[in-house]
């Protein structure tokens, strides 16, 4: 099977040229790297660069201009430029183990989709991050307590949870992995859905409401979100409904969504 990793960024080239090194330290590289960027200046593109004459496997960087949180959209345009049947989405602020791909890759399953879990450093641990180029040990200081566990690697112990752990682990698209023909038969992301909030929930609402189940990965598919300031909630409740309303009605695809880039 072979794997796309697309890496979503906008604006934080030092988050962005951290993330993309633990690429680069994966057991198991990915068969291509997609770099999804919001609209990012010129010091992102710098990053990108430098990470295509080291990289050993094909690196797309596609862009749209910013105009707010679209992160749904710059997603469906990596998605339809994917070469690999399987997909792994992460954002470009979020810390790879070095058996991040491998162990998605292990998990792929067909007629599932898989959610990862995120592990948030505080700002310290953040800026010892970006200095060092590599996340704090499992019990260092600046882990969010509540997660400290999800930093063991056990893939087997994981394996034993994987539906167990779909009751506590929140749908986010910082850590997902899709087969990329399940994404498109539901259209992928609902580009109506602008601003932070809910678009990763509805999309994964219409892809069970077409038959394809969650598993979530746990002690496995590691990843480490580096600290920031919040942004604007001010489409979150309408984004909500949006999702929940997905939910109840049983839909299936989005009006806006994947099929607009597909072939482009």
């Amino acid at each position: 099977m072979r794997a796309s990793l697309v890496v979503v960024t906008f604006e934080r080239a030092d988050a962005l040229e951290r993330v993309l090194e633990s690429v680069l330290r994966q057991t198991r590289l990915p068969d291509e790297v997609i770099i999804a960027d919001d609209g990012s200046g010129a010091a992102v593109g710098q990053v990108i660069e430098r990470f295509v004459k080291r990289a050993k496997f094909p690196v797309q960087h596609v862009r749209q201009d910013h105009a707010g949180f679209r992160a749904g959209r710059v997603r469906n345009l990596a998605i339809a430029r994917a070469a690999c049947e399987y997909v792994v989405l992460v954002d470009g602020d979020m810390l790879l183990h070095p058996a991040f791909v491998a162990d998605h890759v292990r998990a792929a399953r067909r007629g599932y989709w898989t959610q990862g879990v995120r592990i948030p450093l505080d700002a310290r641990a953040t800026r010892r991050a970006l200095q060092t180029g590599h996340a704090p040990a499992p019990w260092g200081r600046g882990l969010d307590l509540r997660r400290r566990a999800y930093t063991l690697h056990a893939p087997r112990v994981g394996r034993s949870l994987e539906r167990a752990a779909n009751t506590f682990v929140a749908v986010k698209a910082c850590n997902q992995g899709f087969w990329r023909e399940d994404l498109v038969n539901v259209n992928g992301f609902d580009e109506d859905l602008t601003g932070w909030g809910s678009e990763d929930k509805e999309l994964c609402a219409r892809l069970t409401n077409s038959g394809v189940r969650r598993q979530t990965l746990v002690f496995g598919g590691i990843a480490w979100h580096l600290h920031h300031r919040p942004v604007s909630r001010a489409s979150a409740r309408a984004n909500r409904e949006r999702w929940q309303d997905t939910v109840r009605s049983g839909r299936t695809r989005c009006a806006r969504g994947i099929d607009q880039h597909l072939g482009h």
